[in-house]
């Protein structure tokens, strides 16, 4: 063997572990910097950390990326006592978690919330360096707990409830952050068999659908073909809408899912939408004018996303109860056809969107890491 120096192995790339599991708002903003990572360092080995429970064991293996199953922690309501003397599930949690951070050589460890990010933040702690990434209006206990730890913490929004950090918006899909939608209009409504030169309404309630938007929307089916305005509605796989063809009317799309956002985000004028962060981090970023109907659960956070935009002139923002067929006819249907007001409302929710948050948390997660 010859000695070490000039002729010795180059180091290898950095490992980064990304913890985001559980539903597709911790996942997907993870899969994007793991997508960034590779592009700034290709040599770079990204490990992804979920659970059993999660949307992650789906999602993780299509991008192409290893994923590492642990116990899911008992989630509290709040920062505890019992917490802090971390039953058995907990250990047992940060035991493996440890395992894992040990066997693939983590470098730096970079969570988004959820179950599994305590598990990772508390496995690394004093050993590996923690990233935190704050996606939600309001952080939630996982980050709180990251946060005491971390080397750097960063948040989508200002005054996430995390002391320090730096705002730099929602890492995304390349297709998304890329996205040039006039450029790309034309083909995307004949992907969807939308009229070219009509003024067109998306709809969706989340990749499950949303029943008050299709309620309302399908009732104000005819009121919309009648002054012009098509409309694409992913209504959900489980859910169907029923809507009559108007003769000589833009046509009325509905689907169960959107396999191509990029296409729909394309086609559209104006979307009406939920507002969970991933939402309005896209909608904000390739700059389409929104009506946000947050979705009523939780502590309201979905309110709390949207109202950056809102409050710049991007987006309305309509209540769930208040979403009614007659509601769509009276406000939504107007703001579709009048494009001097959505042009207005595109420059503003430009301004407020966050392209380059990938590249951003990338080059962090590097520099933490020593590469």
């Amino acid at each position: 063997m010859g000695e070490a120096g000039a002729d010795s192995p180059r180091r290898r790339g950095p490992t980064v572990v990304v913890a985001g599991g559980g539903t597709a708002g911790h996942i997907e903003p993870a899969m994007a910097l793991a997508d960034a990572v590779r592009r700034l360092r290709p040599d770079a080995n990204v490990v992804a950390l979920g659970t059993e429970r999660g949307l992650e064991t789906e999602i993780v293996p299509a991008r192409g990326y290893p994923l590492e199953l642990v116990p899911p922690v008992p989630m509290p309501r709040k920062a505890s006592p019992e917490l802090l003397r971390m039953p058995s599930k907990v250990r047992d949690s940060v035991r493996r978690t440890r395992e894992v951070l040990e066997r693939v050589g983590a470098d730096v460890v970079v969570g988004f919330g959820g179950y599994v990010s305590l598990s990772a933040y508390l496995g690394a702690r004093g050993r590996v360096p923690i990233v935190v990434h704050e996606a939600n209006a309001r952080a939630g206990l996982s980050n709180k707990v990251g946060a005491r730890f971390a080397r750097e913490v960063l948040a989508a929004v200002p005054d996430s409830g995390l002391p320090g950090a730096r705002t730099i918006g929602i890492p995304l899909r390349e297709s998304i952050t890329t996205l040039d939608r006039a450029s790309l209009r034309a083909q995307a409504r004949a992907h969807y068999g939308l009229r070219p030169d009509a003024p067109t309404v998306l709809v969706f309630g989340g990749s499950q659908g949303a029943q008050t938007l299709n309620t309302a929307f399908s009732g104000a089916s005819d009121e919309l073909g009648r002054a012009g305005i098509g409309v694409l509605h992913a209504h959900g796989p489980k859910n169907t809408v029923a809507v009559r063809e108007l003769p000589g009317a833009p046509p009325y799309v509905p689907v169960p899912y959107l396999e191509r956002m990029d296409l729909a985000y394309a086609a559209a004028d104006l979307v009406v939408c939920r507002s969970g962060a991933m939402t309005v981090a896209e909608v904000s970023a390739v700059g389409l004018p929104a009506v946000f109907v947050p979705l009523p659960h939780g502590n309201g956070e979905q309110a709390l996303n949207a109202q950056p935009v809102v409050t710049a002139g991007g987006a309305k923002l309509i209540s769930d109860a208040e979403l009614t067929p007659q509601r769509v006819i009276d406000e939504i249907l107007p703001l579709a056809g009048d494009s001097d007001v959505l042009a207005r409302m595109n420059r503003a929710t430009l301004g407020t969107g966050h392209r380059e948050a990938d590249r951003v948390l990338a080059e962090t997660t590097l520099e933490v890491a020593g590469a």
